[in-house]
């Protein structure tokens, strides 16, 4: 049996068609989650009141660079996009005042961590 031959352009078409094919099938499988973390909350006075404009400061650990946010005037933070095999560290600071340090390992496996970082010591001078 003898093939028909078959002219340029419709040999473009099928290989444009099975390239397409090979491309949608590389996409994400469905039901898998996205590799990235968000971190949000909340800065407190030692009151329980939101404290407005408070520094934020996210650590990464590995590289210790940190990046920083300013409390919105309910007290809230976010850091969104955040590598999850990474360990951060979060503090607030304010007018002298400090909150503890919360660690962020990468073996929790939760996507978001929501905080409330408490302000309830003076920030040691240095």
């Amino acid at each position: 049996m003898k093939l028909p031959r078959m002219p340029g352009l419709a040999v473009f078409i099928m290989l444009t068609a099975l390239a397409a094919t090979a491309l949608i099938a590389q996409e994400k499988p469905k039901g898998k989650e996205s590799e990235l973390r968000t971190v949000r909350g909340t800065v407190v006075d030692k009151d329980e009141a939101p404290v407005d404009s408070a520094v934020v400061y996210l650590k990464n650990v590995h590289t210790q660079d940190i990046i920083t946010h300013l409390s919105d005037s309910d007290g809230t933070f976010r850091f969104s996009g955040l590598d999850l095999n990474v360990d951060y560290e979060i503090h607030a600071e304010q007018n002298g005042w400090t909150s503890s340090t919360h660690s962020i390992s990468n073996f929790d496996t939760r996507k978001e961590f929501v905080l409330t970082l408490k302000m309830d010591h003076k920030k040691a001078a240095k």
